[in-house]
């Protein structure tokens, strides 16, 4: 068998799916075996997008999405997507080509040396050597990349070994269950749960699972702790739950840190400092309960006084079996910031100025938007208003990065999503210097077929970095460009174009275009004056307030 039949084979094994990526010379052999492969075969227009669907993919799946490229700059453009899936704990499998290495075929020509430059990206990364191996590298490769915590792995197959005879046997491959936390450890967390006066439930991005989901809903309808979560960890539990008090969306000086900075405990379940912390620990302050699959990265900020190391959604099952409701907790001051929290999301959320602002943006979109329905976000400002504002009403409906926090994500995220969720309302939301960055997919969404909607928010400047440039007292300098006319630029793909020039039309618009089938691109005008307003000017007086 040919090294490369044998290759796509142990893929079967593992039960991938699918391949997102771009082949070239180096990788005709694997080509051409996936031409006769269950496999399907995504071609996108860059390596970068093919490396976001392939993380969103493992994202939503727990298996490793699989991506590819050829040697030199194709494998270059992976080492963005191999960093957002390794910090944001995404499984995903890098796939790269390379010149023969046997005997030189033209010189140096394109060689980098991809093994060392993936080396600090992933948790894995190989070179084949000899085709009998593969299914050993392809094993071992998919099991790091899925094992707690996930992250990026990487195997290069040289060009004269892909094409050469094997005569190695792929393996069978068994699933095994993560292992729980020690029980006297879950009995100790629930004593300091019982001990404490104000304990307080933080949710993190380990715990955006189904089963933990589940867990996390049952472990506060019992107890009544109120929770908040982290831009990671929105919708674990219902957003509409009457104990949610917000999300962390900024790292400080909210009004949901009110609450934080009045804990006694803080039980954290699958966040790590990956993530801005919401909260900062100082000796003889505020205790924190750590619980996930790893152990604590011990930080300046971050050193939990108890670590409760195993399954999430075990270990939170064992706790809610140990807990009541402790009529000595007092949450009166939680039921006053969320008060607060809620009139403040509410806020100008009906406001029909033009250009849009971005309260009423996130509360028109949410009312469009079905329960399961998925919002992929790129990076920029308006990944805050909607980490503050929008309302997760289910895991994993508001796919963003808080991690490595790039742009040019939210496009071919939100492809990755459709794929994996088909049945499923899915809109990428991105400003317009993020679409920009990997705007080309459209064409590969279009020739998918998709059913997607493209929310592009227009303020013709990189805004994030503008507001942070006006909140350091610099002056306004070199962050403004052009766009083209979107319209006939998403039409020029074969997309459905339209341009809302009213604020009265963006609702109408939005459910047309969610409801309809293809792919529908809406340019929408946005005002970001307000981040002025409110995220630095009202902030200032919250302490007297709370």
């Amino acid at each position: 068998m040919k090294t490369s039949d044998l290759f796509v084979r142990a893929l079967e094994q593992e039960g991938v799916e699918y391949i997102f990526g771009i082949p070239g010379e180096e990788n005709l052999d694997i080509l051409e075996s996936l031409r006769n492969s269950s496999i399907k075969l995504i071609l996108t227009r860059h390596e970068q997008g093919a490396g976001f669907m392939a993380a969103t993919y493992g994202r939503l799946t727990g298996k490793a999405g699989v991506c590819m490229s050829t040697l030199g700059p194709g494998a270059t453009n992976l080492v963005t997507p191999a960093a957002y899936a390794q910090l944001g704990a995404m499984p995903i499998l890098m796939i790269t080509g390379q010149k023969p290495i046997k005997k030189s075929k033209q010189g140096r020509f394109q060689i980098i040396d991809i093994v060392e430059m993936m080396r600090p990206l992933t948790k894995f990364t190989k070179q084949v050597v000899n085709g009998n191996n593969v299914p050993v590298l392809v094993r071992e490769a998919i099991r790091i990349a899925q094992e707690e915590r996930p992250g990026a792995v990487h195997i290069e197959l040289p060009e004269d070994i892909a094409s050469e005879d094997s005569n190695a046997a792929t393996f069978e491959v068994f699933r095994g269950r993560r292992p729980s936390a020690d029980s006297k450890v879950v009995a100790q967390a629930a004593d300091m749960i019982n001990a404490a006066k104000m304990p307080l439930l933080l949710i993190g991005a380990a715990a955006n699972r189904n089963r933990t989901s589940r867990a996390l809903t049952a472990f506060v309808d019992k107890t009544e702790i109120p929770f908040f979560n982290t831009q990671m960890g929105k919708g674990v539990i219902d957003e509409r739950h009457p104990k949610f008090l917000g999300t962390a969306a900024l790292s400080d000086h909210d009004y949901l840190h009110w609450a934080i900075h009045s804990a006694d405990l803080i039980i954290n379940v699958g966040h790590d400092v990956i993530e801005k912390p919401p909260f900062f620990m100082d000796p003889g302050g505020t205790k924190v309960i750590h619980i996930n699959n790893f152990t604590s990265n011990v930080d300046e900020v971050y050193f939990p006084q108890l670590d409760v190391v195993g399954d999430i959604a075990s270990t939170v099952e064992g706790l809610t079996g140990l807990l009541e409701r402790n009529p000595h907790w007092d949450f009166s001051y939680y039921d006053r910031v969320k008060i607060e929290v809620e009139t403040h999301v509410q806020d100008k959320s009906g406001d029909e100025g033009f250009p849009v602002i971005p309260q009423h943006l996130v509360a028109t979109v949410r009312e469009a938007m079905p329960s399961d329905g998925i919002i992929a976000l790129d990076n920029g400002v308006y990944k805050i208003w909607f980490a503050r504002n929008y309302k997760a009403h289910a895991p994993n409906t508001v796919l963003l990065d808080n991690a490595l926090a790039t742009m040019g994500a939210g496009l071919p995220s939100a492809m990755g999503a459709k794929i994996v969720c088909p049945d499923k309302k899915v809109m990428a939301i991105a400003g317009d210097g993020g679409f920009m960055m990997n705007s080309q997919e459209l064409e590969t969404a279009v020739r998918l077929g998709m059913d997607l909607v493209v929310l592009v928010l227009r303020d013709n400047a990189y805004g994030m970095i503008k507001w942070k440039q006006a909140g350091a007292g610099f002056q306004e300098f070199g962050l403004d460009y052009g766009n083209p006319d979107f319209v006939k630029y998403a039409e020029s793909y074969g997309a459905s174009g339209h341009r809302i020039e009213a604020t009265a039309q963006l609702p109408v618009t939005l459910k047309k275009c969610i409801n309809s089938p293809g792919v529908h691109f809406i340019e929408v005008p946005v005002d970001y004056s307000e981040n002025e307003r409110v995220l630095i000017e009202e902030l200032r007086a919250l302490t007297a307030k709370l």
